[in-house]
């Protein structure tokens, strides 16, 4: 099969399935090293006990962004 059949092919797949499709062509492309996902998971985890600990405070997303502007306004 050529590549504009599967491109025409997998276009005409109902979404759900044109999602599954596209998660696993980008994870071919990206494939993550081994316990990065775990390491991650250990970050958020102790992220969300230091906010409800009180330890840091969350910041408004409209304040990041403000910051990020400023920052590339310089």
């Amino acid at each position: 099969m050529k590549t504009k059949e599967l491109i025409a092919e997998a276009v005409s797949l109902p979404v759900e399935e044109r999602a599954l499709l596209v998660d696993c062509l980008l994870s071919s492309l990206n494939t993550p090293e081994q316990g990065v996902d775990e390491n991650w998971v250990t970050v958020a985890k102790n992220r969300l006990q230091e906010l409800k600990s009180g330890e840091i405070k969350a910041i408004s997303s409209e304040e990041v962004f403000k910051k990020i502007a400023a920052k590339f306004q310089q």
